[in-house]
């Protein structure tokens, strides 16, 4: 059966990790790099231990396997950490429970309100310009209040 795979040895995987290193650097993110590093990988090891083919396929797949377990744990775990500014991306949500003055009248259900230098679309009663409003939630990018 080596006859069928001669082309396999440490060469061969270092090609690999060539490869994947250039398709890594044409895609985004980080997925080819930790194959290309398990291939890197399988030819140290088959410098030293001499694998068959089977054997640096199996490797090359389990050192695979590992990497990319311990590069998504890593990822997933860094996702669920506690942010002192949860709403950094989502200006919207961190205004819900704020009081504020109509910008612009509430009518037919549909006004603003301004936030620092943002003009905020809100939903909710009708009510003259200057009422005071309480932000209860969020519809998509516009605000829903109700007086205060």
């Amino acid at each position: 059966m080596d006859q069928l795979f001669p082309f396999m040895g440490p060469y061969f995987w270092w090609s690999v990790a060539g490869i994947l290193l250039l398709a890594e650097l044409a895609m985004p993110g980080f997925f080819m790099l930790w194959l290309a590093a398990a291939a890197a990988l399988t030819a140290l090891l088959d410098l030293y231990f001499a694998f068959s083919w089977a054997g640096e396929i199996l490797t090359f797949a389990a050192l695979s396997f590992v990497l990319v377990l311990a590069t998504w744990r890593m990822v997933m775990g860094s996702r669920h950490m506690k942010s002192d500014q949860p709403h950094l991306n989502q200006r919207h949500q961190g205004l819900v429970g704020r009081s504020f003055v109509l910008d612009s009248a509430i009518t037919n259900g549909s006004g603003k309100i301004k936030s620092e230098d943002t003009l905020w679309d809100v939903d909710g009663p009708d009510l003259p310009v200057g009422a005071r409003v309480k932000v209860t939630g969020v519809n998509g990018m516009r605000l829903v209040v109700e007086a205060a």
